[in-house]
């Protein structure tokens, strides 16, 4: 597990070697604007499968996906025309939204049915969406039924002693905001917070 300390003055660097793992199928622990990612090709069954081994994450629970844009998460989910508008409120941010699927990601990432999708308002994560330009895997950098993570310190400790670990770390430190995005429910009329 390689950690890469991202800076201002290499960021394109670190974005290019954050793709390069990506694009080969691998995973990588990504800062975000709520808490550290594990991010991987989420077209990619295999890279799929490898952030379950990693995150030690029940088979079948749906993963959130990261998209780069509302014409990206109308590929993936049933989109209304009110569903679009509500999408341009709160996206890019802290908030993912649960949509009606349209069942064209691997049946690993849990989004035959329902999929919950987000566009994160984070420097480094959309440079590299807008880069791969296909979906990731938008889960949280830890172990399955454990505390996000907040802290690099703490990813660090937590993945380096497992046997399954991501490729790389992207290290930004300890993250200002750390909390989890709030999940709200846009299948039915009625929006429906699903945690604040």
């Amino acid at each position: 597990m390689k950690v890469i300390v991202l800076s201002k003055k290499s960021f394109k660097k670190e974005v290019k070697i954050a793709l390069d793992v990506l694009q080969n199928g691998g995973v990588i622990v990504c800062p975000t604007d709520t808490v550290y990612g594990l991010l991987a090709n989420a077209t990619n069954r295999k890279a799929v499968q490898k952030v379950f081994l990693i995150k030690g994450r029940e088979k079948g629970k749906p993963l959130p996906i990261f998209v780069k844009d509302i014409v990206m998460a109308k590929i993936l989910a049933k989109v209304s025309l009110l569903q679009g508008k509500y999408m341009k409120k709160v996206w890019p941010g802290k908030t993912t939204l649960i949509l009606k699927s349209k069942g064209v990601l691997p049946k690993e990432t849990g989004t035959k049915e329902f999929i919950g999708i987000r566009i994160p308002k984070h420097k480094f994560i959309q440079a590299i969406l807008k880069e791969i330009d296909i979906p990731l895997t938008g889960t949280s950098a830890n172990l399955a039924r454990k505390p996000s993570l907040a802290d690099s310190k703490d990813i660090i400790e937590v993945f380096d002693r497992r046997k399954h670990k991501p490729d790389i770390v992207i290290d930004a430190g300890k993250l200002p905001y750390p909390r989890p995005s709030k999940v709200i429910d846009i299948t039915k009329t009625k929006p429906k917070v699903l945690r604040k």
